[in-house]
């Protein structure tokens, strides 16, 4: 019986997920690929981003093959919200070449995969591989993800999650669970300091599995599919911190607060103001999209620690209300917070 293959893109945030995903999209070689996008926030940036690469079904209707999930953690929402979407999915089984997951930045990849196992799902779709994108800038400079002693901190915030998990389990499960690890910001570093961030990485790994620098994500999409591993059939293979827990804690300090502005701004200000904020408060991560003066073009802002990049997705449309949203992800936030005008 012919099984959808399913890719798991897993990674910390801001490690270049996203942008691994739209340039997939972009580059597909003909193959029909279905999203799905594990949001924090209730804003769709990640979705919306790829919607712009315009996907589109057979009967035309653009980006219907892109879902968000909105409401927590994949790995502990896989019963309420992932079972249902796959399912909804499957029965469209014949018009979808292949299933890509983006799992949210603090997601543990192995409970998604053991879903795979229930026989509602195995009987029509399979995890063909599973990518770990690593940040060579943040790895390189001694920090997991942006920074470290603020991520340290870090635990998962939502009321569906039900795990406090250390940074380092974290990365270590993702690590354990690659079939492939792509390593991003690879500009950024020298030779000799990439060499020694791939050479300490394919320690940590299985044997085997291969580290490729990746810039902006661009990678041909023969790479990243068709491993054919039925990863869920060798899952116990696949070491986990968490193997002999049923629960975890939780933590409700992390949350993530929106930020809307409908005037223009200049984005080298907005920059500012926002470093600024970084610099005196805990913000793990920033997302979003920004309405600049006198440019017919919606930007995209996304920062990591104090490290922010921009750039312009495509033409605003009429029809739309331009603005100013970003999702800003931290802990113990305030709205009073993020007042930067």
């Amino acid at each position: 019986m012919h099984k959808i293959p399913v890719t798991v893109i897993t990674g910390f945030l801001g490690a270049g997920k996203t942008t691994l995903l739209r340039n997939l999209l972009q580059n597909n070689q003909g193959r029909k690929i279905a999203v799905i996008v594990n949001e924090f926030g209730e804003i769709g940036i990640d979705g919306e981003l790829l919607r712009s690469c315009q996907v589109c079904d057979d009967d035309g209707e653009i980006n219907s093959n892109i879902i968000e999930l909105t409401n927590g953690c994949l790995c502990c929402t896989v019963q309420e919200e992932f079972y249902p979407t796959m399912q909804k999915l499957l029965t469209r089984k014949d018009q979808i070449d292949a299933i890509v997951i983006e799992t949210s930045g603090l997601a543990l990849p192995k409970p998604l995969i053991q879903a795979f196992k229930w026989q509602e799902i195995r009987n029509h779709a399979t995890v063909d591989g599973v990518i770990t994108v690593v940040d060579a800038y943040g790895l390189a400079k001694g920090n997991l993800v942006g920074d470290l002693e603020a991520i340290n901190q870090q635990r998962l915030n939502d009321s569906s999650l039900d795990h406090e998990t250390p940074i380092e389990e974290l990365f270590e499960d993702q690590l354990a669970c690659a079939d492939l690890v792509l390593l991003t910001k690879t500009d950024l570093l020298k030779d000799d300091e990439l060499t020694q961030v791939k050479n300490w990485l394919e320690k940590e790994l299985p044997t085997g599995i291969k580290v490729i620098p990746c810039h902006q994500g661009e990678i041909n999409s023969e790479i990243l599919l068709g491993f054919n591993a039925a990863v869920e059939d060798h899952i116990i293979n696949r070491p986990s911190h968490h193997d002999t827990e049923e629960e975890h804690d939780h933590d409700d300090d992390i949350n993530c607060l929106e930020l809307s502005m409908e005037e223009t701004i200049n984005p080298q200000v907005l920059i500012s103001r926002l470093e600024n904020l970084v610099k005196n408060l805990e913000i793990y991560r920033i997302k979003g999209f920004v309405n600049v003066t006198n440019k017919p073009m919606r930007m995209v802002l996304q920062g990591v620690g104090d490290r922010f990049e921009t750039f312009y997705d495509r033409l605003w449309q009429p029809e739309e209300k331009r603005a100013t949203k970003l999702v800003i992800i931290g802990r113990n936030l305030k709205p009073s917070d993020l007042i930067i005008t």
